[in-house]
């Protein structure tokens, strides 16, 4: 089996990474031809194209196996400096761009309580990298290699990976009280609920369109619908009255005790069922995001 050259593969991570071989090049601190050199020397060893040169670039379904290796190469280091760290903790671990341990993290759960759940790991100066996504399509970045574990509402593991069940994450339907009051004095029926805007992630939210098709049971809804891609920014949007929001009561709580939000729809949730799933590999770092993250979702979301 060929030995790759860890610099070449660090070299296609961050041309994938950053989106192109400029910023690539000033991340690894080398010329742009140097980047180009590594990447062409690399497909040469390999024998197949690693990169589609494409807007955005891409990785080739090769670039992903490699790139999914060069993800273990960073954890392998992680886990080391990990261990020297205990053996000399007066040496500073981590820190370098090419060793970010990446994971995929819906964005109500960073908004509530995700980040929480990493906060030792950080200051053990872990090199965190969170990329956010909807929920249903955070393990396509699992899937592709780009990350090594993702919190995701699919339940199947992917080859090679183990999932952990989280627990349930209720979304109640909420609106500011004056807009409420002005639009749908009553709350949210089977009647009125075309009446107002609902609130999105973007365009592949479709939690709103779920949470009304359960609350009234109804096959098929369409929304009018506002796209505010941040669930702080959702509630910020809801608070100054802008539409309705399906968002985490574990968000919305407060403002629910105080009065500034409504609840439209008394009664009736929407569980989101999230899994923590990541490479099935024995690794100190995976078995310790494992547990911080089960254990804050065990104080925090629903059985």
């Amino acid at each position: 089996m060929s030995t790759y050259d860890p610099a070449a593969l660090e070299c296609l991570a961050a041309i994938v990474e950053e989106g192109g071989f400029e910023r690539a090049a000033q991340r690894l601190n080398v010329t742009q031809s140097a980047v180009s050199q590594r990447l062409r020397a690399l497909e040469a060893q390999v024998g197949s194209v690693l990169i589609v040169r494409s807007r955005p670039l891409r990785p080739t379904s090769a670039g992903q196996l490699l790139l999914k290796h060069t993800k273990q190469l960073r954890l392998l280091r992680a886990d080391l400096e990990r261990d020297l760290q205990e053996l000399a903790p007066s040496a500073h671990g981590g820190g370098r761009e090419e060793e970010r341990i990446s994971i995929a993290i819906n964005a109500d759960s960073i908004a509530t309580w995700a980040l929480d759940a990493l906060h030792d790991l950080v200051r053990q100066r872990l090199p965190l990298e969170i990329i956010a996504d909807d929920q249903d399509f955070t393990q396509e970045w699992l899937r592709s290699g780009q990350v090594l574990g993702c919190v995701t509402t699919l339940k199947q593991a992917l080859r090679g990976c183990k999932m952990v069940p989280l627990g349930a994450m209720h979304y109640v339907a909420v609106a500011s009280a004056w807009f409420a009051e002005k639009h749908l004095p009553g709350g949210l029926t089977a009647h009125n609920f075309r009446e107002v805007s609902y609130l999105s992630f973007n365009r592949k939210d479709d939690m709103a369109a779920e949470f009304v098709a359960r609350a009234f049971g109804l096959k098929r809804v369409a929304l009018n619908q506002l796209f505010v891609p941040s669930s702080e920014g959702q509630l910020h949007a809801v608070r100054a009255g802008w539409a309705v929001g399906v968002l985490p009561e574990l968000l919305v709580r407060a403002g629910l005790a105080d009065g500034s939000l409504v609840d439209m729809a008394p009664g009736r949730v929407l569980p989101i069922q999230l899994y923590w799933h990541c490479w099935n590999l024995e690794s100190e770092v995976l078995d310790t995001l494992t547990q911080a993250l089960t254990e804050a979702a065990g104080r925090t979301l629903e059985a």
